[in-house]
């Protein structure tokens, strides 16, 4: 997606690569980040998060970032940033510009694509960590693994005692064998 931002008296194009969609009512929504999309509402003058499918502990961290990020560069109405309808969105209100020149649209586009080029290591990072742990569990060292039948057999191993009962009502059985006494 290619946009022009007018950068004082001067017009400087900038090409953005951002894997977006226009919905039929004119939205545009973001997939570009692992943790949530991002749709801007242009009717209401807003920016929605919202969670992808696989959606982790580290959503709220995600969003909240993006929108610190936004407050930061005066994209969006400080005192706007809210929880949505939507389960795990949050969404803000777009900053209105005060000169006519300004295309709203072009410069908020163009902070989203900044943040995402920022968070892009440490997605990568995030990815790597969990490949890196699949393989250990897949694919264990020779000190992590022990061949089959290796382990040698034993009435009792660890914690788990033999006619030991750990279910949860245990003591009232002892209670009441008591009071037959």
């Amino acid at each position: 997606m290619a946009i022009t931002i007018k950068v004082g008296r001067k017009k400087e194009e900038v090409v953005l690569q951002l894997e977006a969609r226009q919905t039929l009512d004119g939205n545009i929504l973001i997939y570009d980040h692992d943790d949530m999309d991002i749709a801007l509402l242009l009717k209401e003058k807003k920016i929605l998060t919202f969670p992808k499918k696989k959606a982790t502990d580290s959503l709220y961290d995600s969003q909240n970032r993006l929108f610190e990020y936004l407050r930061q560069k005066g994209l969006i109405v400080l005192d706007s940033i809210r929880g949505g309808n939507i389960f795990g969105s949050i969404e803000a209100l777009i900053a209105e510009a005060k000169n006519e020149d300004y295309d709203t649209l072009s410069y908020v586009l163009y902070g989203i694509s900044e943040f995402l080029k920022e968070e892009k290591p440490y997605m990568d990072y995030i990815k790597d960590y969990e490949e890196m742990m699949d393989d250990h569990l897949v694919e264990p060292t020779e000190e992590d693994s022990t061949a089959l039948g290796e382990v040698p057999q034993a009435a009792q191993k660890g914690t788990i005692r033999p006619g030991y009962n750990y279910a949860p009502y245990w003591m009232s059985y002892m209670l009441e064998h008591q009071k037959k006494k």
